[in-house]
């Protein structure tokens, strides 16, 4: 596919509670090219989760148009949209979001059982070992710490072979030495699979190991380490 695996279009999202409107994104647009690293960063509240959701598919904007792997999410349903995230993105969230009733080889092995591929648990059992738990495949979420859990999720993430990696927050519930070594193990993986990794962080330092920084405050881009800021 030619042209960027993300693209968005004077992207806005107003909500409206009680009879008054609360405008969260306004007027963004910006593209990430294929296996390109960018942080997301900004105060709480500044519109960074909301725009993950968006440029995901998770939700729809007010105003303004998404291109996911050069698709265009707005003519998509639902069902239409989560078969395109399962075909190119991977997600690693603060909370690992593993499944509790599930080892850690199953957990990694769902996006490729999902899309009906043979060799999910080969291809799981390969991924533990790369990020270093091989010996604890089979331990259910509650008997891993939460390094260990945020090591799975990435697994996870990476066994789709996505062409886009969304991470809000990886490193968020994890002390500094934990956060350190899955932050690199991160961007060890992203550099071997040749993703796109858009983070969303409030950690300097884990946005400082991307190739730029889009600056948020009060849902508009402040600052484009990267390429200027496209007009809407």
């Amino acid at each position: 596919m030619d042209g960027p695996v993300l693209s968005a279009r004077d992207l806005s999202k107003t909500f409206t509670n009680a009879g008054r409107s609360l405008t969260v994104l306004d007027g963004v647009s910006f593209d990430v090219p294929a296996g390109s690293t960018c942080a997301i960063v900004g105060p709480s509240g500044s519109g960074k989760t909301t725009l993950l959701g968006l440029c995901a598919g998770l939700d729809r904007p007010t105003r303004g148009t998404v291109r996911l792997a050069g698709v265009d999410l707005g003519p998509l349903d639902e069902d239409e949209r989560a078969a395109l995230r399962a075909a190119s993105v991977g997600f690693v969230f603060q909370s690992f979001r593993l499944l509790p009733t599930l080892t850690a080889a199953e957990n990694v092995a769902i996006p490729l059982e999902l899309r009906g591929e043979s060799g999910a648990r080969a291809t799981a059992l390969e991924l533990l070992e790369r990020v270093g738990l091989a010996d604890r495949s089979g331990h259910y979420p509650a008997q891993l710490s939460g390094g260990e859990q945020q090591r799975v999720a990435l697994a996870r993430a990476f066994a789709g072979r996505p062409r886009l990696l969304f991470a809000d927050e990886p490193t968020g519930n994890l002390d500094a030495e934990t956060g350190a070594r899955v932050e690199a193990l991160l961007f060890d993986l992203n550099r071997e699979a040749g993703t796109a990794l858009v983070v969303v962080t409030h950690d300097p330092e884990l946005a400082a190991r991307c190739e730029r920084t889009i600056s948020f405050r009060a849902g508009q881009v402040v600052e484009d380490t990267g390429t200027p800021v496209i007009a809407g």
